[in-house]
């Protein structure tokens, strides 16, 4: 049976009616059946509100002490994970991704995350500058709380979204107003009751429903003290742009990617293989950090793609209803998204030879075949465009120089992979990819207690690790003489 679902605004600890008359609806992806409607789309009022409340809250929460916000954050954490089974129930009607990759992996990515920022509560040390002969002055830094800080999260991993946003906020001592996708709202309203029983104080955390109007009033809001963002490119160019319009608030920004995989003649083929796979079917391709363009070398270039193709049927053969614990491969988050990524694989059948899928699976849902493209032409849209479906294009290179050069011709800079067995060959290459990620021998890859982010399009700033927590921080110098 479905869990209740519960679909109001959460303001100052309570679930509330929004005072907006706008609705929507979400949809599951498996049939594009209605899931929720009247849904409501807070406005100007409704995020006003919500701010005030976090506004409220803040003084308080910023002097609880470190050792009991820690206490808290860790119960949050202990009550996420018991509730995985209703968190993944609720996402899984919206989101497509399968009931067990949410209900452990991106459960315990959430989990995670708040454990290990409750960890940094009572670790936010400051540091002194002793005395110096000429001014004789005594410089003490501490990093403070900035305030009311707003977090919009994308589709593809709401509750790990949502967590990478609040965690890190408030284990610095702020308040959060979180905005969900509006394609999947569900979990993170479940996540907001949770935050009563884990002892959260009222206002500290707030949920807002809503699509790009309601982010664009945080983004631009004037008692929003910093914004973290998940999502397009061009949507974070307009978030910076707001929040540089209204009161100069700190931005973080994660953001496309157009990851590059090299495969060397010395790489173990088993591993590059398995890993280029789990690298653009995982979440149906829907993540920025999918494996979508592979270079392998000429020499290995045939085997290499008949280990791939069987490899991406496979994954095809797993495909079916999300909520079942034997789908390995779900659908696409909803009918925009669908014709999104077909309309990109019709552009790649003019701009490469299609070696694998291309077509829907099945006579409705979202779903669609991992698709491989091959020898693409050089300025291929399907090449240089981020699809978020699974849609990889795979080259060949002789030369480490040139393929070096090929990783680096893109916009965006936020992940990649090398695969090679000979170790110095591997650092070497992946010290040379303008990105802010790299992986040798695997993909996908990022953790909670180190920093995660781009270059170039992908972003501005680090999410995760230290480094995610004290972007939630001002560092301020007081001088005593």
């Amino acid at each position: 049976m479905a869990p209740k679902l519960e679909t109001r605004l959460f303001i100052n600890g309570q679930f509330v009616e929004a005072k907006s008359s706008a609705r929507f609806s979400c949809y599951n992806p498996k049939d594009n059946s209605l899931v929720a409607d009247n849904l409501p789309e807070a406005g100007e009022e409704d995020v006003n509100a919500a701010v005030a409340a976090a506004r409220a809250a803040f003084p308080g929460w910023a002097a609880t002490s470190p050792t009991q916000r820690q206490a808290i954050l860790l119960k949050f954490a202990d009550l996420i994970e018991a509730h995985a089974k209703e968190l993944a129930e609720a996402e899984v009607l919206t989101n497509g991704k399968p009931f067990t990759m949410i209900s452990t992996f991106e459960v315990g990515i959430g989990v995670k995350m708040l454990r290990h920022d409750a960890g940094y509560c009572d670790k936010l040390h400051g540091e002194s500058v002793p005395p110096d002969s000429e001014t004789g002055m005594l410089r003490i830094v501490t990093n403070e709380p900035l305030g009311v800080c707003a977090g919009i999260c994308p589709f593809n991993v709401p509750l790990a979204m949502a967590m990478a946003k609040a965690s890190p906020a408030m284990a610095a001592g702020n308040t959060i107003v979180l905005k969900p996708s509006e394609k999947t709202p569900l979990g993170t309203l479940i996540l907001a009751r949770l935050t009563a029983e884990a002892g959260l104080p009222p206002g500290v955390f707030n949920v807002v429903l809503g699509a790009g109007a309601t982010g664009a009033l945080l983004a631009s809001h004037m008692d929003v003290n910093k914004i973290s963002f998940t999502g397009s490119s061009p949507v974070g160019k307009k978030i910076a742009a707001a929040a540089a319009n209204s009161n100069l608030k700190r931005v973080s920004l994660e953001l496309g990617g157009k990851s590059a995989a090299i495969v060397f003649p010395d790489a173990n083929l088993d591993v590059a293989v398995q890993w280029c796979t789990a690298g653009i079917t995982t979440a149906t391709g829907q993540g920025c950090i999918c494996t979508s363009r592979v270079y392998v070398h000429k020499s290995i270039k045939d085997e290499f793609l008949l280990r791939y193709k069987e490899a991406m049927k496979g994954v095809e053969a797993l495909a079916g209803d999300p909520a079942l614990a034997t789908t390995g491969f779900g659908p696409l988050v909803d009918k925009k998204q669908f014709d999104r990524v077909m309309g990109y694989i019709d552009i790649g059948k003019k701009e490469a030879s299609l070696l694998q899928g291309g077509e829907q699976i099945g006579p409705e849902g979202c779903f669609v075949q991992p698709t491989i493209f091959v020898d693409p032409q050089p300025d291929a849209r399907i090449l240089t465009e981020e699809i978020f479906g699974p849609v990889v294009v795979v080259s060949e290179f002789e030369d480490e120089a040139d393929v070096i050069a090929r990783a680096n011709d893109s916009k965006f800079g936020l992940s990649g992979a090398v695969y090679s067995q000979d170790i110095n060959r591997a650092l070497r290459v992946a010290s040379k990819i303008q990105s802010g990620t790299m992986c040798v021998n695997c993909s996908l890859q990022g953790d909670p207690e180190v920093p995660f982010g781009g270059f170039k399009e992908s972003g501005w700033g680090r999410e995760y690790g230290k480094n995610g927590i004290l972007s939630f921080t001002e560092p301020k110098t007081t001088f005593v003489k």
